[in-house]
């Protein structure tokens, strides 16, 4: 790369001079000027933070002395930058002062635009010279539009398109087979000064038609492959006006409809209907065609071979609806009452009808399951009870009638709720939302419903009068011997079929098949012994009462009234609606992926199946009937067996109907028993589920809290149940979360270091005081739960005994992987400002976006109110780390300062003679800022540090600073940025800086762009350059500063590969500049080359070795 690619807004920016020589004059300026740098670092780090609360307050330096400066947010990157530029400025005159000689001539302060920003480069360099493209076939479409290269194609088909330019294009002619057809000639042309987007134009002239074309945008490296779809429309729509001129593939558009983008809603209205009609008629014209079209084998295939073929999975599917209505359906009512001890016959109806409302909407196209089986929630039913006894108890039992329909209304008023629920849960596209509540409540739930079937299982087989109680007179009357008979015997049929279930588990027709024998060998039993008869049987309790013949199935309609509806009784059911309606929509985001799963069905949205459920339970709920939904079992036995069709569920459905318009007088010649082993198996598997699936496979907290639910609704009711479970789940919560701590990691500045390049002695000295930063990686969410473990180790570490063996600085909190914090959180970190500025730690913050829920929630706890000035805020931890070693370094170079002017005999002198004969007065001034722990341990760092440089480098700087301090840049240049990496002496260096050229770069010039040939490295003298590295992904996910007396550049250019980031001035700079033929030229120099081979080594090391620490620091 050479000076034309360096991108900036001034033309001529590149100002290149002769090297040095010895007959240059040095730059004088007076030993006076130097306080004044000190001073406008200082001011620099006093007006660098934005206030949003004004205060009079002063903060101290870490020099003791006091300025201005006060809590702060959102700390400009711009002002670290400045700092950094002052300090890399000090570095490079450091050596000049210890030398005697003058400051450089000037440094470079550059400025910004008013609003803060970089001034954006501008790409130097010849103009393009647009090109046309290769002459193409460019005929009309069918549409009746044409088709060009630049209008339509994507930029892949442009490029494979690109040949030498022309000036005018011209179409190919066609070939003798086309010619024969009336197609005008195209002429091709460019039209410079068309709207942006590409347009043709089509002038008739002749029979003959030009076609004008906007070049499109120049087609470069970010230019997408594929042109994306356009939603505009075409800007030429010619048609013939000859019939010689229609060509054979041009087709009439359809009928234009109205405007829809207008704004008019009538237009809108029209439209749609004029759409809904053509859509109707075109499907009813399509059904006539193939009504014409039928034949008797069509009819034959699917009119009686197809509905014929469903039969076997309508008749498993009609009898799991039988043997449903008998266990659960009838058990609607709380049987044990004698108030609804009638009513198990319409519970059986009002089943039957939520089945029938719920198979149809869900088989018509509801549900993406075709063959899903819809039916009662086997959940509503402890909630129904619990319903009816809060009204029954509100109103009392000598008001039958205004109970019974009090109680029917509050039933199905619970069905339309949990539709609306439903259905705008799903209209929402809120499905995934319900997966967040915690299973092992529902787990808990299921099987508190579990025990609810066991007891009423025991309740309606034993015949009890009233519900089951946990005293000791009904555990007397259960252990009778003909109420044990009665109980005992369904639960035994309830167990054998649990065992034959296990030994064939992979059998469908074991249930059905099971529960058909027992009736059957229970009858055969009657008929095989004499003194049996039907009537004892009933009044002995073995077969259910006989029922009224007369009572047709819409007898519960019957019930419904609303003069005797006590309303105030039917508003107290609504918390229990509300916890049925909760309970019961846990169930669709659990059910429908897994029988997506089970059945192969790829296409499942939950939020779809929510919609249908909502329909179903609305309806059901309007025709006077519970709760449903598409029952996971059922479902998979239903497809398994052939059922897979939106034809077999509709048969299902009118099977069932056909059922319970029989009536239910089969009521009647059922044995108890077959009921009871039903609701027994019912409630042993919910149990089995919920008790001994899980256990060893939750967290002992998780289980308690499903044995609590249980044991909450076996005592009280399933509401207090509910809210049992939801209150152990948050402390279960909040105990897990709180065991792990919020604070990822720790750092100490040493190892957490900027990315910024600075001078070595710099870096040296950073590394020594490193300690004095302390950086805390957060993540997660801070709440009450983890900011308290997080508050102890930070109170830990300013602790006094920690505090006096390691004392701290600056204390960075890095919330970039934190995603939300409460009140309690935020509160606990003003307590952390005060706690750390009685110990004058800076409080650090960084990774918090201005205007994001964290900034807002510690601006309600007045964090920003510190006027003391001890919390700064940062975007980042970069930009934290940056200031935070600024701030150290100003420490230094102010005790610099200090030991310089004590004593100006020893200014003049290179050496720093050691601690033994070092006068009194060159330590005055270090001791004059030594009155704390920290910062006696930053004076002693930084007089070690400049002793060191000296006696590492006093042999060759002595003779070298003495003999050349009078010559220019780039010599000392060279001497400071090499010199910690080589031990040549001066007359090889002097040398090698006539390979140098200065060149000035304004703010805002790009210098050179990452993947570009790499011809050059630069040293630089002042200013900042900012390099940004882009990987594979396209996020710019690491950035450094290279400041003055470092280099940018060398590993590509000694390596020659390509560049590795992309550099821009962030402020004007002054750089010395060695091309590709100065290189080249040097090379002839066996030591030379080695020499710098070497010295790139040792600076990419130290690079990397930087950068890998601050990834590491910064990972994720």
């Amino acid at each position: 790369m050479t000076d034309r690619h360096l991108s900036d807004p001034s033309p001529d920016h590149d100002i290149e001079h002769d090297p040095p020589s010895q007959a240059g004059s040095p730059h004088h300026r007076h030993e006076e000027e130097r306080p004044s740098l000190l001073t406008a670092l200082k001011s620099s780090f006093s007006s660098s933070y934005k206030n949003p609360v004004p205060s009079n307050k002063h903060r101290r330096s870490i020099s003791g002395q006091s300025h201005t400066n006060t809590a702060s947010y959102s700390t400009p990157a711009s002002s670290v930058r400045e700092q950094t530029a002052l300090l890399a400025s000090m570095a490079m005159e450091e050596a000049s002062l210890r030398n005697g000689h003058a400051f450089p001539a000037r440094m470079s302060h550059p400025t910004e635009d008013s609003s803060g920003h970089l001034r954006p480069g501008i790409q130097r360099g010849p103009s393009v010279i647009p090109e046309d493209s290769e002459p193409n076939s460019r005929l009309p479409s069918p549409s009746g539009s044409f088709h060009s290269g630049s209008a339509g194609q994507s930029a892949l088909t442009s490029l494979l398109r690109t040949s030498p330019p022309n000036e005018r294009v011209k179409s190919a002619p066609l070939d003798d087979a086309s010619s024969d057809r009336s197609v005008p000639s195209i002429n091709i042309s460019r039209a410079d000064t068309m709207p942006r987007e590409s347009q043709l134009t089509m002038a008739s002239s002749h029979g003959s038609s030009d076609l004008i074309v906007k070049s499109p945008d120049p087609i470069d490296e970010n230019s997408p492959l594929l042109r994306p779809m356009s939603s505009s429309k075409p800007s030429m729509d010619r048609r013939p006006s000859t019939p010689e001129e229609v060509p054979t593939y041009f087709t009439m558009p359809p009928p234009s409809l109205p405007d829809m983008e207008d704004g008019s809603w009538r237009h809108r209205a029209q439209g749609r209907l004029q759409t809904w009609a053509h859509t109707g008629r075109n499907h009813a014209e399509e059904a006539l065609r193939r009504a014409r079209k039928v034949n008797r084998r069509d009819v034959w295939k699917h009119g009686v071979l197809r509905p014929a073929s469903n039969l076997p999975a309508v008749v498993l599917g009609l009898l799991l609806n039988v043997l449903d209505a008998l266990s659960y359906g009838m058990i609607l009512f709380p049987l044990g009452t004698p108030l609804f001890s009638k009513m198990g016959p319409d519970g059986i109806s009002m089943f039957y009808v939520s089945c029938v409302v719920s198979q149809l909407v869900y088989s018509l196209g509801g549900s993406v399951f075709k063959g899903g089986v819809g039916s009662e929630m086997i959940e509503v039913v402890p909630f129904f009870h619990q319903m009816a006894f809060t009204i029954m108890t509100e109103i009392g039992e000598d008001n039958p009638k205004s109970v019974i329909a009090t109680t029917i209304l509050s039933f199905s008023l619970s069905s339309i709720v949990t539709g609306l629920v439903f259905f705008a849960l799903g209209a929402a596209r809120l499905g995934s939302l319900i997966g967040f509540f915690p299973r092992h409540i529902l787990v808990g739930c299921i099987g508190g419903v579990g025990w609810f079937l066991i007891v009423t299982g025991v309740e309606v087989s034993a015949r009890l009068d009233g519900n089951l109680t946990y005293t000791l007179d009904t555990a007397k009357q259960l252990l009778e011997a003909h109420t044990l008979a009665l109980w005992a015997t369904p639960l035994l049929l309830a167990i054998v079929l649990i065992g034959l279930q296990h030994l064939f588990r992979h059998h469908a027709m074991v249930v059905p098949a099971y529960f058909i024998s027992v009736p059957m060998v229970f009858y055969i039993v009657v008929a095989a012994v004499p003194n049996l008869n039907m009537a004892d049987l009933r009044g002995q309790g073995w077969v259910f009462d006989a029922v009224d013949s007369d009572m047709p199935w819409w007898n519960f309609y019957t019930y419904y009234s609303i003069e005797a509806t006590n309303w105030g009784a039917l508003a107290k059911t609504f918390p229990a609606m509300l916890a049925l309606t909760f309970f019961g929509i846990l169930h669709v985001p659990i059910n429908v992926p897994a029988l997506g799963v089970s059945t192969g069905e790829d296409n499942v949205d939950v939020d779809r199946e929510l919609k249908a459920h909502g329909v179903s339970n609305a309806l059901s709920g309007m025709m006077g009937s519970i709760q449903n939904y598409l029952v996971y079992t059922n479902s998979v036995l239903f497809i398994r067996t052939g059922g897979n069709s939106r034809l077999a569920g509709a048969m299902l459905a009118f099977a069932t109907a056909g059922i319970m318009f029989i009536g239910p007088s089969i009521i009647g010649y059922i044995p108890v028993m077959v009921v009871g082993a039903l609701i027994f198996l019912l409630g042993i598997d919910l149990v089995k589920e919920a008790l001994v699936d899980t256990w060893g496979k939750l967290h002992p907290f998780e289980y308690f809290t499903i044995m609590a639910i249980i044991f909450s609704m076996a005592a009280w009711d399933f509401v207090f149940g509910i809210l049992v479970g939801i209150i152990l789940a948050c402390i279960t919560f909040v105990v897990q979360t709180s065991r792990k701590s919020a604070i990822r990691t720790t750092y100490t500045g040493a190892v957490a270091r900027s990315t910024v390049r600075r001078h070595p002695t710099q870096q040296k000295f950073l590394k020594q005081v490193g300690d004095q930063i302390h950086v805390c990686k957060l993540s997660g969410y801070m709440f009450f739960g983890t900011i308290s473990r997080v508050e102890r180790s930070i109170r830990d570490l300013v602790d006094t005994r920690n505090f006096t063996r390691r004392p701290i600085r600056y204390l960075i909190v890095d919330f970039t992987l934190i995603y939300g914090i409460d009140f309690s959180a935020a509160d606990a970190f003003t307590r952390l400002r005060r706690l750390l500025g009685a110990k004058e730690v800076h409080l650090i913050l960084c990774g918090i976006r201005e205007n994001g829920e964290i900034a807002r929630a510690l601006k309600q706890v007045d964090m920003w109110a510190d006027e003391e000035g001890w919390v700064q805020v940062f975007e980042d931890l970069n930009s934290a780390l940056e200031s935070c070693e600024n701030e150290l370094l100003q420490a230094f170079y102010q005790a610099q300062r200090a030991a310089l002017h004590a004593d100006n005999k020893a200014i003049e002198r290179l050496d720093v003679p050691d601690q033994r004969s070092q006068p009194k007065s060159q330590m005055a001034g270090f001791d004059a800022i030594a009155n704390s722990p920290r910062r006696n341990f930053l004076q002693q760092t930084a007089s070690s540090t400049l002793k060191e440089e000296v006696n590492e480098r006093g042999h060759v700087a002595l003779g070298m600073y003495t003999k050349f301090r009078n010559f220019k840049q780039p010599l000392p240049l060279l001497l400071q940025i090499f010199g910690e990496f080589t031990n040549k002496g001066e007359d090889f260096w002097f040398g090698l800086s006539k390979s140098f050229k200065r060149v000035e770069l304004p703010q805002g010039t790009i210098v050179w762009k990452q993947g570009e040939d790499a011809d050059c490295f630069y040293l630089i003298e002042s200013g900042i350059l900012r390099a940004t590295y882009d990987f594979e992904h396209g996020e710019a996910l690491l950035s450094e500063s290279i400041v003055a007396g470092t280099v940018c550049g060398e590993l590509p250019f000694l390596s020659e590969t390509p560049r590795t980031a992309t550099v821009v001035a962030e402020r004007s700079s002054v750089v010395w500049k060695m091309d590709r033929s100065a290189w080249t030229t040097l090379q002839e120099d066996k030591v030379v080359m080695s020499e710098m081979l070497k010295i790139g080594m040792k600076l990419t090391s130290e690079r990397i070795s930087a950068i890998t620490s601050y990834v590491l620091t910064t990972a994720k």
